[in-house]
């Protein structure tokens, strides 16, 4: 049971920070389906940090893993900027716009990690190396039945990503900003006739969401691969935004999904230990969390309320 806690832990946790993103975007009315380039090419930013830097610290020190986290939070904030634009200046769609700028991360991350590995580390190599994040764990909480797996070998990088989360549902529900910014998603022209500027607060949300994107990439390339590289784009940030759907667009029963896809996910991996069978059971396994949430959409997507502007176009001519 602990084992599924840790390891569950460390994998809901960096989805549930990208899902919130896509819930600032969402919220604002912009449909997003771009957290997986967000994730990417953040993470490519951090990690290219990281790489670039590698002589500059110690061994073993963790100052490059917080640094590179601040890096992909910028990385992921100004790709979110093509999204933006494309969306909210050129009022192109949505949902287009997020696919074209998944594809571009992939391509263009893969294409500049192969660059630079050959031209500055002469290496023939798509991915950027990097340790695994250190551990800690909390005696004597450690020792409770059950409960002491939440203590037990727990990253750093997931109280980052819980100290981020609560500020964001802060900004979120209890701030004038969020107030804006929920009411785009719902009446934009409200909003616009209350003297407040449309653009400019879909603008931020769309670059929060790239930001918190960002932040999640980097997670995972720290704990679940210990390497940058396209592979980190295998459908978490689709699996992010099932999350945010079945959390109906609320940042804490988006935690709920999320932890409900990390545990699965490791009990998944537990049982194949557990019964002895081949390490290519691991790929099937890996098809869980989608398999759980294509259940999760049938029995519950008629309860879900989406912001009722969620994807339309904003034309101020027309209000």
């Amino acid at each position: 049971m602990t084992d599924i806690i840790v390891n569950g832990m460390s994998f809901a946790l960096p989805l549930f920070i990208i899902a919130v993103g896509g819930i600032f975007s969402e919220r604002s009315g912009v449909t997003n389906l771009a957290l997986e380039g967000f994730l990417g090419a953040g993470a490519f930013i951090g990690a290219l940090f990281v790489v670039l830097t590698s002589g500059w610290f110690s061994p073993g020190s963790q100052v490059p893993m917080y640094l590179a986290m601040v890096f992909a939070m910028i990385g992921g904030a100004l790709y979110a900027v093509i999204h933006a634009v494309l969306c909210i200046k050129f009022k192109a769609n949505q949902v287009i716009s997020g696919v074209v700028v998944n594809i571009l991360a992939i391509a263009l991350t893969d294409f500049l990690t192969s660059q630079v590995n050959a031209g500055i580390f002469g290496q023939s190599s798509d991915k950027f190396v990097m340790t695994v994040s250190g551990r800690l764990t909390f005696q004597p909480l450690a020792n409770i039945p059950v409960i002491g797996g939440f203590f037990t070998n727990v990253y750093p990088f997931e109280f980052i990503i819980i100290i981020v989360a609560m500020i964001s549902w802060y900004v979120m529900y209890r701030s004038r900003f969020g107030l804006r910014l929920r009411a785009c998603g719902d009446n934009p022209y409200a909003v616009d006739a209350a003297g407040c500027n449309v653009g400019r607060l879909q603008f931020a949300a769309v670059m929060i969401s790239g930001a918190l994107s960002g932040l999640g990439g980097m997670c995972f390339a720290y704990s679940v691969f210990g390497n940058y590289s396209v592979s980190i784009y295998t459908g978490y940030g689709y699996l992010a935004i099932a999350a945010m759907i079945f959390g109906n667009w609320k940042i804490p029963f988006t935690l709920g999904a999320c932890l409900l896809f990390g545990f699965a996910r490791a009990a998944g991996y537990w049982l194949i230990q557990l019964m002895g069978l081949p390490g290519a059971y691991s790929d099937l396994i890996m098809t869980l969390p989608y398999v759980l949430t294509l259940l999760l959409l049938i029995f519950f997507s008629k309860n879900n309320r989406a912001p009722r502007a969620l994807g339309e176009i904003y034309d101020k001519g027309k209000r």
